[in-house]
């Protein structure tokens, strides 16, 4: 079980968790039930509650003890009993169910649409009646009162089937292209069907009459609403008497009163994905919409959100249990997931445990690991002084940093910078008075911090209108912004100007930056006098020169001169670097190694990188190594090892290049070469 917390709302998440494969035998599902910790905190409300492949649709009978789920593959449908909280019988079927609708107050009376244009009728035992509409259909809906079932899809009509007949009548003809979604009012029997165009037809059935149409396509887009294209109706949803809810392939859920052709509320989902499911929550005045991504629960007078839930896996239907706080969701994945929120209602009397399970976590919440530890990076540990303990079971190596113990943390901080209270408390109160001020007759004056950078934008603001325009009103918010107020006042956003990044990526900084620096090194002995002579006085600001072509042309020599500047430190760094390091190094010599020198080891891989020749003539030259022309013909080496880790008399070896052997004096042959 997963529990999250989305706007003060607790989710749990029932079927999270690993799932035992089905072709385990009993006795190793209860070996892994005793060692997987996942496995014995997982909660399996509804055993198999699964599909093959993917769940396409799931609904919930009107009397509350079976749930129905048609997917794929192959296709089937699977009938569960809450009451047994088990599978109770799974029926193949001959194509993909493009939905289904449950006409008895239990499973007895099934109708399914087919993408293949087939209706299938099934009753208790199973499969009952088959039939074929004259187009691809998208949705239908049952009018209860008269038997007829309404069929919409690929076509301007809308075909209708008497149950109590047997036999089609005539159909609804409309204006639109195709016709999506359809449904039909449970108090007054009003049936409605949305389109492809983005209108919503209603009809009466007792008169067989379009009594009024909605035009949602041009209501659904607001001043901040972007769609690429035509909206069209993905859902469509009756709440009592008078309210409809209309969700657009765009990814917005209108809400209307059926007295009036305008929406009272336009909830935008900012995904642009078309709406698949809308549902009602009657006791807290919610709508639940769902798209592809995410489900969310708003109120339908002001559009508040409630909360939210955001599955792993993509969503094809939402099934809300009815009078509780259940809900399961058909996804593109085998498992389908069910939902508790507490806050919409209590748990189903047939999982009335889970009350309590949820009572007894929100009395003893589990501490996330993180709360006592602190995240700290490598420049913050050379700070505080703990370098040295890094590799310690102390620092535990995270991404870029450390976790260590926040009491520990604490402890070495204020061990390090025992006044940083008295600097808190004065900053504090130079902020209370810089605050004080700000009531006063304001000038012209920079701020403690970047002030260069501010002089920069308001020097920007105070451009023609023309100039302006073109820039946009950002540079006049920026200064008064609260989210960049901070960089004016924190000295930790300071820029540095002597870095290498700002040298390389400002090269004519320098230049341009002279006058404002002289007008800055100006304006700062103003406030300086102000200050002493604790009186208010404004001087006018003169007007800058233009800068000059010269200026403009000249930024390839100030990069070249800024690299050279920077080169020349790192030069200067290199030469300070043994002074700065006067303690005395540590090398480390292995066992069986004898030390030299400092510079052996760099002797040793320029020695590997020579030929086979240069090192016989650097040994020969050394006197290691004698070369004698032996009465075959050949070549003869002679050579001793003079440094041996082990106590061993010396060794000596020839090599005799006509298809001879490699011997030591021990008589045992290592290789053979024959050239």
């Amino acid at each position: 079980m997963q529990v999250s917390s989305v706007n003060n709302v607790k989710i749990y998440n029932l079927s999270h968790g690993k799932s035992l494969p089905e072709w385990l035998s009993d006795r190793k599902k209860r070996v892994l039930q005793q060692n997987d910790v996942d496995i014995q905190k997982r909660i399996e409300l509804i055993q198999d509650f699964e599909m093959p492949t993917v769940c396409t649709s799931i609904r919930v009978s009107r009397d509350g003890q079976f749930i129905l789920a048609a997917g794929t593959y192959k296709p089937r449908v699977r009938c569960y009993d809450t009451y047994q909280l088990s599978l109770k019988f799974e029926r193949c079927l001959e194509s993909d169910v493009v939905t289904f609708d449950i006409l008895s107050e239990d499973y007895s009376k099934l109708v399914f649409l087919h993408i293949d244009r087939y209706v299938e009728f099934h009753s208790q035992h199973g499969h009952y009646y088959k039939t074929r509409i004259p187009k691809f259909g998208r949705d239908f809906s049952y009018h209860y009162p008269s038997c007829d079932l309404y069929f919409v899809g690929a076509s301007s009509e809308v075909f209708r089937l008497n149950l109590e007949q047997g036999r089609f009548l005539n159909s609804l003809q409309t204006d639109a292209a195709e016709i999506n979604v359809c449904d039909i009012n449970p108090v007054h029997q009003l049936f409605a069907a949305g389109t492809l165009e983005g209108r919503v037809d209603c009809w009466d059935p007792r008169v067989r009459s379009r009594v009024a149409v909605l035009d949602c396509a041009l209501s659904s887009i607001t001043d901040g609403t972007e769609v690429e294209g035509l909206p069209s109706v993905s859902a469509l949803k009756f709440n009592g008497s008078l309210g409809m809810a209309v969700g657009t392939s765009t990814g917005q859920v209108l809400v209307y009163d059926l007295r009036s052709s305008r929406p009272l509320l336009v909830k935008d989902h900012y995904y642009g994905l078309p709406i698949k499911s809308l549902h009602f929550h009657d006791q807290l005045d919610l709508v639940l919409s769902a798209d592809s991504k995410i489900i969310k629960m708003w109120n339908k007078d002001n559009g508040k959100v409630f909360s939210s839930i955001e599955p792993q896996a993509n969503i094809n239907d939402v099934c809300l249990y009815p009078g509780s706080g259940m809900l399961f969701t058909a996804n593109e994945d085998p498992k389908m997931n069910t939902f508790y929120i507490p806050a919409l209602g209590p748990a189903p009397r047939w999982c009335s445990f889970l009350d309590n399970l949820t009572e007894e976590l929100e009395e003893n919440p589990e501490s996330t690991i993180y709360d006592d530890y602190k995240f700290v990076t490598r420049k913050d540990l050379e700070n505080l002084g703990l370098t040295h303990l890094i590799g310690s079971p102390l620092l535990r190596a995270y991404m870029h940093g450390f976790f260590m113990d926040i009491r520990l943390y604490h402890k070495v901080k204020t061990m390090a910078n025992p006044f940083a209270y008295e600097e808190y408390r004065k900053d504090r109160i130079r902020q209370k008075i810089e605050e004080s001020r700000t009531q006063r007759v304001q000038l012209k004056k920079l701020p403690k911090v970047n002030k260069e950078l501010a002089m920069k934008l308001m020097e920007e603001s105070e451009l023609p209108t023309r100039k302006k325009k073109k820039k946009g009103n950002a540079v006049d918010n920026l200064l008064s912004d609260d989210r960049f107020k901070v960089m004016f006042e924190n000295p930790d956003y300071q820029v540095d100007e002597r870095s290498e990044e700002f040298r390389l990526l400002n090269p004519i900084v320098s230049k341009v930056g002279e006058k404002r620096r002289q007008k800055l090194s100006q304006l700062v002995q103003q406030e300086e006098q102000d200050e002493e002579e604790e009186e208010v006085e404004g001087r006018g600001s003169s007007e800058e020169e233009e800068s000059s072509d010269d200026d403009d042309k000249s930024w390839v020599e100030e990069v070249r001169e800024q690299r050279r500047l920077i080169r020349a430190e790192e030069r200067e760094n290199r030469q300070q670097e043994p002074q700065r390091h006067s303690q005395p190094r540590f090398y480390q010599i292995k066992a069986g190694e004898e030390f030299r020198s400092f510079g052996d080891v760099a002797r040793k891989q320029k020695m590997q990188k020579t030929s086979l020749e240069e090192r016989l003539q650097r040994e020969e030259s050394s006197g290691r190594l004698n070369l004698n022309d032996t009465a075959v013909g050949s070549k003869q080496l002679t050579f001793t090892l003079k440094k041996v880790s082990m106590n061993y008399p010396e060794l000596s070896c020839f090599v005799i290049f006509t298809g001879c052997l490699l011997v030591t004096a021990a008589g045992q042959m290592i290789m053979s070469m024959q050239l």
